[in-house]
């Protein structure tokens, strides 16, 4: 069973975890504001797992990423010191300054782009945000997720000298807009941070959104804010079913604060077919994401694409 959370004062029902139909329909059922308040804490992420040598390993993981989230522990790591202004270190072809050419937007114009984010954060982060001061900002690479968009780098200081690092990610159209119509939000930067926020019981305080002097939309957060994923490749067995079933928690948790629950839980029904469809579905994904493997690593081999390790 999952232990009582509590949400300012206002207590919620434990109940087990990693069915999310059931979730869904015990949400319908329960008040709204304890919907909303719901939360899940790296607690009772770790209590949730059964072996107490796992339980330790993830704790220190836990404590190693909150370690190396603080922007004290990454400005050393990224930022030189030459000159009166500090700049954000070269590192090709992952990091680097970019030029007009390259990006546009970026180069000259980033300053009417922050602008436009400060707008976008609450009024009482702007006071916060206000005390920094823009010194450089450099093009990251990005990964899978994200290829081929544009994504940056920004490095604030203080005035005395505490430095905060923000992200910003370029963001495209959803991909299913072609099938669910148009986004309520002219800005796609804006729509990706409506619905983290959303979702999400507690979202990064400097989460916002700006668009380029191109017309290229973009949503801004901080880099590295604690984040840690699960390494799924050293799973066995049995945590990966209790790492199943928190993403189960955590999926229906957000479906239940961003739509009704009582709508989805009818959709779902009460019987077996939802879940058989989405295990068949899960089935056949991870079979086109090994056909997709094979083919990356023949045209890789063949000379067709290029693939660079970063060590």
């Amino acid at each position: 069973m999952w232990s009582e959370a509590k949400a300012g004062n206002i207590p919620l029902p434990a109940r087990d975890a990693g069915d999310p139909r059931r979730e869904i329909h015990e949400a319908r059922k329960r008040n709204p504001e304890r919907v909303w308040y719901d939360t899940i804490s790296l607690q009772q992420v770790v209590k949730e797992v059964a072996r107490e040598e796992d339980r330790g390993r993830i704790a220190k993981r836990i404590e190693k990423a909150q370690a190396k989230s603080t922007p004290e522990f990454i400005y050393p790591k990224l930022v030189q010191e030459q000159g009166v202004v500090p700049r954000i270190m070269d590192d090709p072809p992952l990091l680097f300054h970019p030029t007009a050419e390259q990006t546009p937007e970026v180069e000259g114009e980033y300053k009417d782009g922050f602008a436009m984010y400060r707008e976008s954060i609450p009024e009482h982060v702007r006071t916060l945000f206000d005390r920094f001061t823009l010194c450089d900002l450099v093009i990251k690479v990005v990964g899978v997720g994200s290829v081929g968009t544009l994504c940056g780098v920004a490095l604030f200081l203080a005035g005395d000298d505490d430095p905060v690092f923000l992200q910003l990610k370029e963001a495209k159209a959803s991909v299913l807009e072609p099938y669910a119509g148009k986004s309520v939000h002219e800005n796609h930067g804006q729509r990706v941070v409506a619905g983290q926020r959303l979702m999400q019981s507690a979202s990064d305080i400097f989460l916002g959104w700006t668009r380029g002097s191109s017309g290229r939309h973009f949503y801004i957060r901080q880099l590295r804010d604690a984040k840690i994923s699960a390494v799924v490749e050293g799973f066995d067995l049995d945590l990966m079913q209790t790492y199943a079933r928190l993403c189960a928690w955590a999926l229906a948790r957000a479906h239940a604060r961003s739509g009704d629950p009582a709508m989805i839980a009818g959709y779902m029904g009460a019987g077996g077919a939802f879940d058989d469809a989405i295990g068949e579905f899960a089935m056949e994904y991870a079979d086109q994401n090994e056909q997709d493997y094979r083919r990356f690593v023949t045209a890789i081999k063949e000379g067709r694409i290029q693939a660079i390790a970063d060590l």
